[in-house]
């Protein structure tokens, strides 16, 4: 058997640019509006997919010639399920604040399309070591895509970042950027201009 080659700068490429999971592929689009209204909150979120995607991308990985075919979709839910219990209990036992916080967006990292389709689409199919960095890879992406998001709606229309008061005195926050139709707004704008910057340059290439 030929011995996997992969390119970890690809991998990397992909996860935070090229298939970005919320500016390319759209995946996550709820979590990604309901908890981005507090950089914390996108952190702590971006972090806990995170860790789920790498750790359900490994296990994935080591068995994936030993999960029969026709219940591969129920076997890897379970899997991602066990590691969202574990994210759900440390935030709970450690980061109480921020796991009140998230809600019930935590327990829902089990269905969040962005840990099924890399499941599906690369740990099924590649090595432990390329499905670790493609899970840290797609994970970094939508921690640094939450994060814009986040701090975009935080400072404006809170005028915060992390909590604190960074605004001058006689700035009048913009509320509506912080409810569900400012958040659609501010996505639906920063994906627009990730596509532009992504057609220029392969216009230019």
């Amino acid at each position: 058997m030929a011995k996997e080659t992969f390119s970890v700068k690809k991998i990397f490429k992909d996860g935070l640019l090229d298939q970005n999971p919320i500016f390319v592929q759209l995946l996550g689009m709820c979590s990604t509006l309901a908890v981005s209204t507090t950089v914390i909150n996108g952190i702590g979120m971006g972090l806990s997919v995170t860790f789920v995607l790498v750790l359900s991308n490994l296990f994935i990985s080591l068995l994936r010639n030993y999960i029969p075919s026709k219940i591969r979709i129920a076997s890897y839910i379970v899997i991602i399920a066990g590691f969202v219990t574990v994210v759900d209990m440390i935030l709970q036992a450690y980061v109480p604040s921020l796991a009140e916080s998230l809600g019930l967006f935590i327990p829902l990292i089990v269905v969040n399309c962005i840990i099924l389709a890399r499941a599906e689409s690369f740990a099924s199919k590649h090595e432990p070591l390329p499905s670790v960095l493609d899970g840290l890879a797609m994970g970094a992406g939508f921690t640094a895509a939450l994060v814009v998001i986040s701090a975009l709606r935080e400072l404006v229309g809170s005028g915060t970042l992390f909590g604190i008061k960074v605004t001058p005195a006689g700035f009048s926050p913009a509320v509506l950027v912080i409810s569900p139709v400012g958040g659609f707004l501010i996505l639906g704008a920063l994906i627009a201009l990730v596509q532009w910057l992504q057609s220029r340059r392969k216009k230019e290439d």
